[in-house]
This record gives C-alpha cells, structure tokens and sequence, in this order.
C-alpha cells in the first residue's frame, strides 16, 4: 500500500473571528447539555419557568458557571455562557443584577488570592513545573460565597430565586467530605437558609462534579425543585434556559446513586485520605459498588442509579421477550408518551441472577435505550438486546465466564427503582462461555464484603415464585445449546501484524527506542501535558526518527471534555513561539509572560463539551456518537490524531477527585457510551480514541504509587468490563495505563492487564501507551517493563526512558523481540492516522 504523508501548515488560524463549524460544535455541545440535565424533584409542577417571567440567581455558580475540570479535563474555549447569561439569552429578567456583579469582583479577587498562594508555595519547594503542577493540583480553587442575601424589599417581582452550588474538581487530588466540598460551608448554608425566608419557591442547581451532601433538602420545605448539571460544557448557561424554560423537556437520568448520607457508600471509611493510608486502597466492598450495594444490602436511597423526572409521562407497554440466537434475548416493546408535552424516555433493563455456588449482586443494569422525542400520545417500538454474557459471572475457582443455573429475572422500568420483574430465564444447568486463565494475583491479604450465607439464593426463590404467581413469560434456556469459547495466549512478541513487523526489521535499535517512547526532545521546559510542539498545547507526539523511511509523527491531544490545546500561540520567521505550560493551564491566568509576541497569531479556540459524567447522563448513544464525531472533525482541523479520551474509570467513591471525566457507577454505562465516543471519533479518518485510564484508577491522592488491591472476580466484572465493552464494539486506535499498582504491579508494567486480558482475551489490537510521566517516579516501573508487559509507547518521553531501554537490552533483560512488537503495534497505528492522505 502506498502511503502519503500530509503536507501540514500551522495549526489554527490568524483570523480571531469565530469559524461557521465552532458555531455548529457549539449547537452540539448545547444539545448534549441539553440531555444530559437531570431534573430530581420538581414539587407542585414548579417547573418549567415562565420565558420572561422574574427570578433571582444566587450561588457561586450563577454567574461562573463552572464548565469543566482542572488539569487534563480543562478546555480553552472561547466563551462560557454561565446560567445568569443562558437566562438573559432566554429573556428572563434577573432581579439580582447587582448581586452578580458584585460576585465577579469578589470572584476575582480570590482567584488572584489563589493565584498568589500557590506560586508562593510552589517556590518554596524549588520552583520548576513538577514543583508548580504539584502545589496546584493539591490546592483546589474554593468557589467563594458572595454577599449576604438581602433582604427583598425592592424585590417584590419575583418570588422565586435559583441556587447554585458550585464545586470545582480535577486530577492530582482527591475530594473531602468537608464543608466547602462534599458538604455545605456554614455562609452557603444560610445563604440557602436566607433564600428559603425570602422566596417562596426555590430552586436548587447542582453545579459539581460529584455528588455533594443534599440533607439541607430536608430542612426548607420550600426548596420546589433540583436539577442536577454537574459541568455542563461552555453551552451550560443556554442548556439550563433551555430546561428551564420547557423549551427541552429534561431527560436525563442519573448514572450514580446518590446517598442519605456520606457514610452510606461501602468505601466511605477507607477512600483514599480518609483513613490516613493512600499506599494501599483495599477494595473491600468487593461487587458491591453504586447500586450494587444499596440494593442488594437494603440501604435506602436519595435518589437511586437512573432516576430522572420529566414534564410528561410514560408507559412501556406491549413487552415481549424471544431467544433470537443461542447467546442472544431481544426484549421488544412500545414506549408511549402519556402526558401533555413532547419528551424523551429512557427504557431500562436490568437481571437478577441466580444462587448457585457464587453470590450475586440484586441487580445489575444489562440494556437501555432512549427514545426519540414523542408527541403527546406518540409511540416508539424499542428492541433492547441482550447478549448471554451480560447475565455470566467470573469464576475464580474455574477460571471461566459462567452462566449458573437457576432463575434469572428480567426487569423493565425508567429507573432501577421503578423497574418492575417482566420475565424470567431458566436455565437447565450451568454453563461455560469462555474458559480463560487466573490473573492478577492478590499479594495482600483481602477480607471482602459478603451477603448473609444463602441471601442470593432466597432472592431467586422469591423473584421465581412471584413470576409463576403473575404468570409471567419464562424462557427455557438448555445449557448443552451454549459453545465454550477457549481463550488462546499468545506472548507478546508474537501479537503484532506481519506488515508492520516487517517495517520494523528495518530500523535501527536506536530508532525502535526513539519511538517507543514520545519525543523528549520537543518537552516544552516540562511535559505536563503540554510536550506537544507541531500543535502547541497538545499533550505530546511520537518520534519523527523515521520520518525518512515514511513514518509519521503523530500527535496527541488531551482531554475528556474537548480538545485541550492553546488557545493562540504566535509564529514568528516561521517557528513556532514555545509558550510555558502555566500559559494553557486556567486560561491563562498563572501565565506572567508578555502578552504581545513577535509575529502571527494563530487561533485553536476548541469546543468545550460537557464533562463525562453528565455525557453519560443522557443515557442516548446516538447523541454521544454524534458528540464524538464532532471531536474528531476538531481533531482534523487542529491536526490531532489521538485524543486522550475518553476516561471510564468506574465510580467507586463520591470523593475521587476525577469522578467528572468518568461517566459512572455501573461499567455497563461507562462500556457503552465509550464505545459511541469512540465510534464517533473514528468516524473521521485516521482520528482515534485512548479510553483510559486502564485501570482500578478510583483515587486521585498519591496516584503514582497508590495500590489497588483488589480480586479477581472484582477486577473482571467492574473494573475491566467497560473497557472490554468499549473494545469489543468500537475497537479505539488507543488504551492509556493507569498511574497505579494493581495487586502489588504498576498497570504501567503489568503483562496480565496489556497482554493477557486486552489483547490475548479482547482481541484489541491498537496501540498501549502509558499515562505522563509514568516511568519517571522511581525504578519500580520502568520504560523496559512497560515493552516487556506489552505496554507499547512510553509518554511523553523523557531521555531516563532511552537510556534504561538501551541498558536492558545490553544486559538482556529486556529482549529485542518484546521491543520490536510493541513498536509494530504503534507504526500499524500510525500508518492509519490523518498523517497520510485519505486512500
């Protein structure tokens, strides 16, 4: 095949004047918005507002909307509509004006304080970027409060006022269960206690990316209704007008369970910080993580895994089940529109799963989809299929996917807490879907959370006896119709394709360790996240050593919330201006440099979309597809071929500091919506995805060198099983390893997780590569174990990675074999990058 490398100019463009494709990202990115809003209460039908009608808008988050994350998540967008401006867009009249603009000034004076603070301190431990992005990541910006409310004298137009409370997250540390951050601080209390004298109606915006503490719904009796946004992208401001105002009909639903109370969820005692250890995060709590636990445990609620409320109503009616193939249910039935307004609904299927000799979690999510928008009276025929290994079990004993014998029951609802039992499986005898092998031995001893001897095995009693008692459909299902399928290992030397490897033999050892890890060479004076050169602000490129021989470099691109790149840089006598890492990090705003530079300027003003969780919250994989392939046309545009996206970590703890990049509790959400991003994304040619970060990535305090210990069982069913979801329908070009240990292994440096499971097992076939820095903390994870583990390229690359590489192979430790395979890997996704012309 003949391949022919682009001819590519500078990134972006001189004319500072928005572009027509930013202004039709920006309708997209409303329109995941839009979705992804959940309305939690909404007493004596408050909602929807009047357009045009009086309201005020306190809260931190009224006029600084928080759009996204810190660190890799943030965006450089042009503009981000906050929810007072999507209002006055709407044409609400804001009776608070004066409240908003004094909350600007203080804003910025405590953004400035902030500022001050952390380069202080940042000095005082020697100065340099490490030292710099250290300081900042463990000292997050604390939204201030803003003035007393006042009393209303001069406010009789309205009697309804908009709380929002605001929390800002992002990587490098962890939440706390304090006031400030997972619970209320004692101004913003009686800020909400002064607003609840004042006005008659309240309404309350969560603006977090998290769950936060809600037990102040309780105390005000007259808080009418709560929506959640957590970060809604720099179209938030207009999303939430369009919500509120019924122009959209709220059909989000929620994708994480949220508790009475903090201590409710099973890893409250123990999540990172909280019992003074992040060296080893014990997963005690095993299965049962979100729902998982709540549900099966009987531990009630505030507001349960996908619940969300609308202004209309629905009906499933009609379901029927039938066994399409051996391995395959299809679930069909009709979803009509029952109430006034045209809305969207979300079907969802969940199972129950039989005693046997393993005990199972109550419930377990196993198909959804949502609708299209429905008139009044309109119906939608859905087909929900479910394939037999959403109903298996890991066996550690057999080391085998199993499906046990018994009843299984089949559950139809718009939520897990309305999901009704529909019908039921019954299987003759246990099955084996695949026979694998033992991976990930625990080192530590590991006591996890267990139900009451014979607890699985009476609920099955009781869901079968209910389903003859209604009569319900059940499926004979014969356990000789199921093939077991068998795992083959193959090494690592022996998993790359003939083609590539045959270009490999061609280069120099030099080369092959030049390419296994980044480009050191184009480190902006530090490689956090901006070692990127041909597209400045990009998180980092391959080699260009084989340029000659035909070989692109390609370029990477963080992050999970849209493309973070800089949003202008200059040129000058043809070279690009080197911009400090400070200068993309807060739009600017640690960047003490001149801002008038010799030169052009040129202009990557990105689309800044909704962060994961809330993505996730439209439970609508056509509409994240169509999110993805706008990434990807930005992608095109600036000259990215990966971008490094999308996180998928599972929501273990409320207080994981990156929990907003992560779509949610269940990995059944986070597989499928990765898998549509993914699909989107490299819709576009030569773009691709990195789902990441792989894996048991749930905590953000010393996340370099935190272990998860964890089970097998565990690991496969909840923290593998989204990625393998995602791999196995969409293929992504890319997988990022994990910072942390896993079972004493750094994910970094560990064959069972790179080799054995997402090659040998899932069949991926792009290319491995490690999170920043990864290699560079100490000698327990090395860029030589990272090629041995068939973890393919090292990132961003630094010259400690080539000199240990050389070291080994001179010493044997690391054989040629292992070396040349993983960079087969990385040249066969390169030659299907954007680099190339289009065959």
């Amino acid at each position: 095949m003949t391949r022919v490398l682009k001819e590519r100019t500078f990134s972006g463009t001189t004319n500072p004047e928005a572009a027509s494709w930013e202004n039709e990202h920006r309708q997209i990115a409303r329109e995941a918005a839009d979705e992804g809003i959940v309305l939690l209460k909404n007493e004596d039908q408050i909602l929807p507002l009047k357009p045009g009608s009086a309201v005020a808008v306190y809260g931190a988050g009224a006029g600084r909307t928080i759009k996204g994350g810190t660190g890799s998540g943030d965006v450089n967008e042009r503009e981000n509509i906050s929810i007072w401006q999507g209002l006055k867009n709407a044409g609400y009249q804001i009776t608070n004006e004066d409240w908003i603009s004094s909350y600007d000034q203080i804003y910025e004076k405590a953004r400035q304080d902030w500022k001050n603070d952390i380069n202080a301190r940042a000095s005082q431990t020697g100065g340099d970027v490490m030292d710099f992005f250290t300081v900042y990541s463990t000292t997050p910006f604390i939204m201030p409060t803003g003035d007393p409310v006042k009393v209303p004298e001069a406010d009789e137009s309205t009697d309804t006022a908009i709380y929002v409370l605001s929390r800002v997250a992002g990587e490098g540390a962890d939440r706390n269960a304090d006031k400030g951050d997972y619970y209320l601080k004692d101004d913003e209390h009686q800020m909400l206690a002064d607003l609840c004298q004042y006005y008659k109606n309240v309404i309350i915006v969560i603006n977090a990316g998290g769950q936060v503490d809600l037990s102040f719904m309780d105390e005000f009796s007259n808080i009418k209704a709560l929506l959640v946004i957590v970060q809604p992208g720099m179209e938030g401001g207009n999303a939430f007008a369009d919500v509120i105002s019924g122009k959209v009909n709220p059909s989000g639903k929620l994708v994480d369970s949220w508790a009475y109370k903090y201590e409710d969820y099973p890893s409250a005692a123990t999540f990172s910080h909280n019992n003074g250890n992040v060296e080893k995060e014990f997963y005690e709590e095993g299965l049962y993580v979100g729902y998982r636990y709540f549900h099966t445990f009987g531990i009630p609620v505030r507001y349960g895994f996908g619940y969300g409320l609308s202004y209309t109503t629905f009906e499933i009616q009609n379901a029927s089940i039938k066994k399409e193939q051996t391995n395959l249910l299809k679930v069909s039935m009709s979803v009509k529109n029952t109430g006034a307004v045209a809305g969207k609904e979300v079907v969802q299927a969940y199972a129950s799963l039989p005693g046997g000799s393993m005990e199972k979690e109550a419930h377990r999510l196993i198909a959804y989809a949502k609708t299209e928008l429905l008139q009044p009276g309109e119906a939608q025929s859905i087909t929900l299929e479910i394939p037999a290994e959403c109903l298996t079990s890991y066996d550690e004993k057999k080391a085998a996917w199993v499906l046990e014998k018994g009843f299984y029951g089949i559950f139809l609802g718009n939520s897990l807490e309305s999901a009704n039992l529909t019908f039921g499986l019954q299987l003759d005898q246990d099955a084996v879907l695949e026979k694998v092998k033992n991976l990930f031995p625990l080192k530590d001893a590991l006591k996890e959370l267990e139900q009451p001897a014979g607890a699985t095995c009476k609920r099955e009693a009781v869901q079968a006896a209910l389903a003859r008692s209604k009569q319900l459909p059940v499926l004979e299902l014969k356990a000789a119709e199921f093939k077991t399928k068998e795992i083959v290992y193959r090494k690592n030397s022996e998993l790359a394709a003939p083609e590539a490897m045959e270009f490999v033999n061609t280069l120099s050892v030099e080369e092959l360790i030049n390419l296994a890890a980044g480009d050191p060479g184009k480190a902006q004076g530090g490689n956090l996240g901006a070692a990127g050169i041909s597209v400045p602000g990009s998180a980092g490129e391959t080699h260009r050593c084989a340029i000659d021989k035909g070989l692109a470099s390609i370029v990477l691109a963080d992050g999970p919330a849209g493309l973070r790149l800089m949003k202008y840089y200059n040129v000058n006598e043809g070279k690009i201006i080197s911009m400090p890492f400070e200068f993309s990090l807060e739009g600017g705003l640690f960047y003490n440099g001149p801002t008038e530079l010799p030169g052009d300027r040129y202009y990557q003003y990105c689309t800044a979309i909704p962060v994961g969780t809330m993505l996730a919250q439209t439970w609508n994989t056509a509409l994240i597809e169509k999110v993805g392939a706008m990434i990807g046309k930005e992608m095109e545009h600036f000259g990215v071929t990966l971008w490094l996206a999308p996180g998928m970590n599972i929501h273990r703890n409320p207080l994981c500091g990156r929990n907003f990049e992560y779509y949610s509790e269940d990995p059944y959400v986070a597989g499928t919506i990765a898998a549509a991003m993914t699909n989107g994304v490299q819709s576009n040619y030569g773009c691709g995805t990195t789902i990441k970060h792989f894996a048991c990535n749930n905590q953000e305090d010393n996340r370099m060198g935190s272990d998860s210990i964890v089970s097998e069982r565990t690991i496969r069913e909840l923290y593998l099983k989204g990625f393998e979801l995602a791999v196995k329908e969409s293929q992504p070009l890319s997988i990022m390893t994990s910072y942390n240990l896993i079972n004493g292994v750094h994910a970094a440096n560990n064959y069972d997780l790179c080799t054995e499971v997402a090659r040998n097992e899932w069949g991926f076939g792009g290319v491995i590569m490690t999170d920043w820095t990864t290699t560079e903390r100490d000698d327990s994870c090395t860029a030589s174990g990272c090629m041995r583990a068939g973890n393919d390229l090292v990132m961003p690359g630094c010259f400690g990675d080539h000199d240990n590489m050389k070291k080994e192979l001179e010493a044997g430790t690391l054989k040629l074999e292992d070396l040349k395979a993983c960079i087969a890997r990385l040249v066969s996704v390169i030659w299907k990058s954007n680099q190339y012309e289009e065959n």
